[in-house]
């Protein structure tokens, strides 16, 4: 048995189609500023794929590249400009954490990240926000492929603030209504509740995390995972994961696409807003 593949980049391309018509409404190009700092090679990848996203849909991207010695006032600085010029700012980690602060100088209605506390907290309140982008995703990617959450039991592997946490708040929210369990590196035998899931998120950013063991034949596994190995890029699932599972998503090609495409509807919501 082969699973069949949730393709992410053509959903993506999807959603990019629908953006397009909402850009064309507004009266002006949305401005989206992304920050960097240091030289992170996969830093400057992910961002080369959000420039080439904005690029399709009509938003403005701007790359702001800073050093990695930049002093946490004067990156705060500006951030302070970018809220009065842009419609939505994000900074792309990781950075040093003496910088950290910084992430909550972004204005809440243009975190296009979704990582300012007041928004997580509006995400955790069910309240409209602007989501965290792989998390919203990830729910797009299985609404999309006609994977129906509601009473569904998703087990979510992985507690970081970035996935983990937001998925599973994401997941519990009214409209999606599915039984969550989270799982994560204190958890005693993780396969006893991803045997019983009907969908399995792995986002631990460790290669191998999940195997075949761990799952059935009619399992939908979503791979958050992007590990750079010497053999390439791979996810958090074991290879032979892939031959015993209803559906899975690839890596490349899976959630990272839908995370870039939720980055430009945010953006575009940001704009609307």
């Amino acid at each position: 048995m082969s699973a069949q593949i949730i393709d992410g980049i053509s959903l993506a391309r999807e959603i990019e189609s629908e953006l397009i018509i909402r850009i064309n409404k507004l009266a002006f190009k949305p401005i989206l500023s992304v920050v960097q700092v240091g030289d992170d090679s996969a830093s400057s990848s992910y961002i080369k794929a959000k420039s080439k996203a904005a690029e399709r849909v009509g938003i403005d991207l701007q790359h702001h590249h800073l050093p990695i010695n930049i002093s946490l006032n004067d990156l705060n600085s500006l951030i302070d400009k970018l809220n009065s010029e842009s419609n939505g700012i994000i900074i792309q980690l990781p950075i040093p954490k003496t910088l950290l602060p910084s992430l909550t100088r972004i204005s809440p209605d243009k975190d296009v990240d979704g990582f300012h506390p007041m928004n997580l907290g509006r995400l955790m309140r069910g309240e409209s926000t602007l989501l965290p982008c792989t998390p919203a995703g990830i729910i797009e990617l299985l609404q999309r492929s006609n994977y129906n959450l509601n009473g569904k039991h998703v087990v979510v592997v992985g507690r970081s603030n970035i996935v983990g946490k937001p998925l599973a708040n994401l997941l519990l929210s009214k409209g999606i209504d599915a039984t969550t369990t989270v799982c994560h590196s204190q958890t005693n035998d993780i396969s006893q509740y991803t045997k019983i899931a009907d969908i399995i998120v792995v986002a631990t950013g460790y290669p191998n995390t999940l195997n075949e063991d761990m799952v059935t034949e009619n399992t939908i596994v979503i791979d958050v995972g992007v590990n750079r190995t010497d053999s390439g890029l791979v996810g958090d699932c074991a290879p032979n994961v892939a031959s015993k599972v209803k559906a899975i998503t690839p890596v490349p090609g899976g959630v990272g696409p839908m995370t870039v495409a939720m980055l430009m509807s945010n953006t575009v919501l940001a704009s609307e807003n």
